[in-house]
């Protein structure tokens, strides 16, 4: 499969009414390899979320290119996308949010197995209003990987919760990307967060958003749990120059 290839000169957003035009995004030029996680993050209004909306081919209106990472000379990428809010659908169970997905892609993976690597085994017949936020977010990890996405975009996926519940979750999120061979691109604000998960961080500027940081993090799963180990390269990432 080939790497993602973006190369965007500018996006802006229109004026409205009295307030002027929003210029989100500059000159941004990346080469994802296939298979890597690479976190996104900077100041909150930087584009991240904008970036994402491009890739995901929600946003066409912006001055650039962006090549997708083609399975093969005619077959597009998979793409699954994880939002900020899990955006479920509240009259279908737990089961029936994978099982509904699945029925409208080509994919081949098994929901039991799903629900048990999220712990909602137990919840499959339940509706999305009786679980908690953490198991909202855990389903919405499934419903992504359901699809068996080519390209995982997740937007700031565990933004909301208290912190012993989101280091569980990004646990199962690196377990899951671990089993299927997924480019993943993970947009948060915190830094910490980034190297824990990411192979690589590309750091963006304010607005208009461009890449002022895109460094390796070669951790192995160890080091990614150990506290010292991210401080040290928190540390070392916000160093000036």
């Amino acid at each position: 499969m080939s790497s993602l290839q973006v190369n965007l000169r500018g996006k802006t957003f229109p004026g409205v009414a009295q307030a002027p035009p929003h210029h989100a995004l500059a000159s941004i030029k990346l080469t994802i390899t296939h298979g890597q996680f690479a976190c996104i993050t900077g100041p909150s209004g930087c584009g991240k979320t904008t970036l994402l909306n491009v890739l995901a081919g929600l946003d066409h209106d912006y001055d650039g290119e962006i090549h997708l990472p083609l399975i093969s000379e005619h077959q597009q990428p998979v793409i699954g996308y994880v939002f900020q809010a899990p955006r479920l659908l509240p009259w279908r169970t737990v089961e029936q949010n994978l099982t509904l997905i699945k029925e409208r892609s080509a994919s081949t993976a098994d929901v039991g197995e799903l629900l048990s690597l999220t712990g909602l085994t137990d919840f499959c017949h339940a509706y999305p209003e009786r679980l908690s936020t953490g198991m909202q977010r855990r389903l919405a990890l499934a419903r992504a990987f359901v699809v068996e996405p080519d390209l995982l975009l997740l937007d700031e996926p565990f933004a909301s919760l208290d912190e012993p519940t989101a280091a569980r979750l990004r646990l199962l999120l690196l377990s899951i990307w671990r089993r299927h061979s997924t480019t993943v691109i993970f947009v948060t604000h915190d830094l910490r967060e980034a190297i824990q998960l990411g192979q690589r961080i590309i750091r963006l500027t304010g607005a208009p958003g461009k890449v002022d940081l895109d460094m390796p993090i070669p951790l192995n799963p160890a080091e990614r749990l150990d506290t010292q180990v991210i401080e040290a390269w928190r540390t070392r990432i916000l160093q000036p120059g």
